[in-house]
């Protein structure tokens, strides 16, 4: 049995996550805009979500059980008709693993450190762990397709790979 391999992570940004989809954040970069009276800012259009042919988007909160590190990853889902998007709500970070879509490619998996006011739109497709919370109960508001069936797919990993904090960006 092969030792797990150890994810080195990498902090959560625009450049390094495109291959996976969108993150999501109040970025002075993006487009903005003075809105409702100039009493608020718009930071226009930060991801791209899919529904799907026939599908339809819905807003859910997913709450999410604190993981201690290290963490073993042992399997990786994806949802190849729709986009995923995932916002945390309770300002914690959290952490988000990851690998192209396709066919899964267990040493191309790819592991991030989202600071708790980053979000991520995961692209159709995209491999990824379920939520990974780091510090306590966690809330994300999630955008999704409505139709589950059929649009989830798990594979359990050859060999596990292991998280830790020690390599934390």
């Amino acid at each position: 049995m092969s030792a797990p391999r150890r994810l080195t992570l990498q902090p959560l940004t625009r450049a390094a996550f495109a291959p996976f989809g969108e993150v999501i954040e109040a970025d002075e970069r993006q487009t903005q805009f003075v809105i409702n009276g100039g009493t608020s800012q718009r930071f226009h259009d930060l991801a791209r979500l899919e529904p799907g042919a026939g599908g339809r988007l819905i807003v859910s909160i997913f709450r999410a059980q604190a993981r201690t590190l290290p963490f073993a990853v042992t399997m990786l889902e994806r949802h190849p008709k729709a986009s995923q998007a995932f916002m945390p709500l309770s300002g914690h970070p959290y952490l988000v693993v990851v690998a192209a879509p396709g066919a899964l490619d267990p040493a191309a998996i790819q592991a991030f450190l989202a600071r708790g006011d980053q979000g991520v739109n995961f692209a159709p497709g995209t491999w990824h762990h379920p939520l990974l919370a780091l510090a306590g109960v966690s809330d994300f508001l999630v955008l999704d397709r409505d139709d589950p069936l059929d649009n989830c797919d798990e594979q359990t990993l050859p060999t596990a790979c292991e998280l830790v904090l020690e390599n934390a960006c």
